[in-house]
């Protein structure tokens, strides 16, 4: 009985400490050692970097700390980070990608998030990891059971449909199936220098990952077996993949192979594709009256098709975290800004500003759902049992295999390699990347 008290007695202690930790913590006094430093940051020229940017001015008053950014194009930023890390440098903000996450952690150039979030003059008690979606912390910010970075920045592939030209080919709603959409709808949208619809296919990471990865999934298929790490792009599933997006090109526009998110959504609003599918991050783009002539009355947006393997979405995004080589004030102030940008009371700011948040609680504020059409279906898009944690594979081998992939997925759709011979010459390099990494003999684990 007296263990029990005793017990007890200090279980109170303990929720009482916790509440006073909670009743004085503060940003402003968790950044007073810290006020005048500059944080150094890598963003990208998209809707939910320029939203962060709106949102610094007040973190920066709050707490005196600087955060100087700079735009650099995505696809050199992971080069970028590479030189700058391994000659002991970087940004101090470390914006990973989710194929960089287990480049990044593997190599030590970032910090576990363990360490800021066990010190309580830095820990905000309100930052509540369990209220990011779970594939979203998992997938972009968790490597071998360690959290190195916060969800940011975050990516669901959806279906963007111009209702009123679907309307007036006689469609009542969008295709609901990979299959509707190439054998219904392709053939009656494609005519008069229109196309039923483009899939950003450019060579590289578009290529890889939108275009190429996009279509495996919907058919069943994958780049690699997930308990083997053997390459099955020659299996039949795999294959039904790749040759359905050939199938697809005939109802897209000629120059398919050659657009980036930018030709396609442009495509989108000018009313020449009435159905692609693109990241939610693009919504801002789609609405905004001076790029499109879509307008609201007109756009539709729900999830991606349905494949014969279910509803397999595209997952992409970003997380944020602190960079290794950076000294201690700069990896604490660097900390307080991801702590501060990504949690649940700011984002409704962040979203209403043109971001896309990983946090759960602000897609069921009925005012975020009534005013954006993407959240209902980009929440569906996340819930477990949906989305694939990976989609592209993350370890730090991807860079390298993305090349590869991307060299031969574009001689695929251009006709110069068939499907069978595209698969088998990405299968053997992979194979052999996979190999000298040690993933066969043992020497690493088969983590992705």
């Amino acid at each position: 009985m007296k263990r029990t008290a005793l017990a007890l007695s200090a279980a109170v202690t303990a929720l009482l400490g916790a509440q006073a930790h909670a009743q004085s913590w503060s940003l402003a006094a968790a950044a007073a050692p810290y006020k005048g430093t500059t944080v150094s940051a890598i963003f990208l020229d998209r809707p939910g970097y320029k939203a962060a940017a709106a949102l610094i001015p007040q973190f920066e008053k709050e707490t005196g700390i600087k955060i100087n950014f700079e735009v650099v194009p995505y696809e050199s930023t992971n080069q970028r980070y590479v030189l700058d890390f391994t000659s002991g440098g970087g940004a101090d903000l470390v914006l990973s990608d989710v194929v960089w996450i287990g480049q990044f952690a593997d190599a030590g150039w970032m910090v576990p998030l363990d360490k800021f979030f066990k010190d309580p003059k830095l820990a905000d008690p309100a930052l509540n990891l369990k209220g990011f979606f779970p594939v979203l912390l998992n997938s972009f910010g968790t490597w071998n059971n360690k959290v190195y970075g916060l969800p940011f920045d975050n990516y669901s592939g959806l279906m963007y449909y111009n209702k009123c030209s679907l309307k007036a080919a006689g469609f009542s709603g969008p295709p609901k199936t990979w299959d509707e959409l190439l054998k219904v709808y392709g053939p009656k949208l494609t005519g008069g220098g229109k196309y039923a619809f483009a899939l950003q296919s450019r060579r590289g990471e578009t290529q890889s990952a939108d275009s190429f990865m996009r279509t495996l999934w919907l058919a069943g298929g994958s780049l690699i077996d997930p308990k083997t790490f053997q390459p099955t792009l020659g299996s039949a599933a795999s294959q039904r993949g790749l040759k359905f997006r050939q199938d697809l090109m005939k109802y897209m526009p000629p120059g398919v192979v050659d657009m980036d998110h930018n030709e396609v959504v442009n495509a989108f609003n000018q009313g020449t594709v009435p159905i692609i599918t693109e990241w939610s991050a693009f919504y801002p783009t789609i609405t905004d009256p001076k790029q499109s002539k879509i307008g609201l009355n007109c756009l539709g947006v729900t999830t991606e098709p349905l494949g014969s393997a279910g509803l397999k979405p595209a997952l992409g995004g970003f997380s944020l975290g602190v960079n290794s080589n950076s000294d201690a004030k700069k990896q604490a102030a660097a900390y307080l800004f991801i702590q501060w940008i990504t949690a649940e009371k700011n984002a409704k700011a962040y979203v209403q500003a043109g971001g896309v948040s990983g946090r759960q609680a602000v897609y069921k504020d009925p005012a975020i759902r009534a005013k954006y059409l993407y959240v209902d279906p980009m929440v569906k898009s996340w819930s477990a049992g949906t989305a694939v944690p990976a989609f592209r594979p993350r370890f730090a081998e991807w860079p390298q295999i993305s090349q590869i992939v991307a060299e031969n997925g574009t001689k695929i759709m251009l006709g110069q390699l068939s499907t069978v011979a595209g698969a088998k010459t990405i299968d053997d390099q992979v194979r052999a990347i996979l190999t000298k990494a040690g993933y066969y003999s043992g020497k690493k684990l088969k983590l992705q």
